[in-house]
C-alpha cells in the first residue's frame, strides 16, 4: 500500500478518532472504508438505476427460477 498525509480539521479528526475507537479499528482502516464507499457510490443527481438502489437485494430470496426475468413463460401478462 502506499501512505498519503493529509491534514484535518481538529472536529473531523475528533469524529474519526471516536469512530476508530468504537469500531475497535484504525484510523486508516477507517479512512480506506469511508474514501471506498463514496468513491464507488453512484453519481448523486437521481441517476442511480434500480439495481443500485436494491442491489443489496438481489438473489436473497430463495426457491425461484433461476431464468425468471429471460424466460418467455414468466412474462405472460407482465404489465397489462
Amino acid at each position: 500500500m502506499t501512505t498519503i498525509s493529509l491534514k484535518l480539521p481538529e472536529r473531523l479528526l475528533e469524529l474519526l478518532e471516536a469512530e476508530s475507537r468504537a469500531r475497535r479499528t484504525t484510523k486508516s482502516s477507517l479512512v480506506r472504508e469511508c474514501l471506498e464507499k463514496t468513491l464507488t457510490a453512484p453519481p448523486s443527481g437521481g441517476k442511480a438505476t434500480c439495481y443500485d438502489l436494491a442491489q443489496d437485494l438481489a438473489g436473497s430470496l430463495k426457491g425461484l427460477p433461476r431464468d425468471l426475468a429471460t424466460n418467455p413463460k414468466f412474462m405472460e401478462g407482465f404489465g397489462q
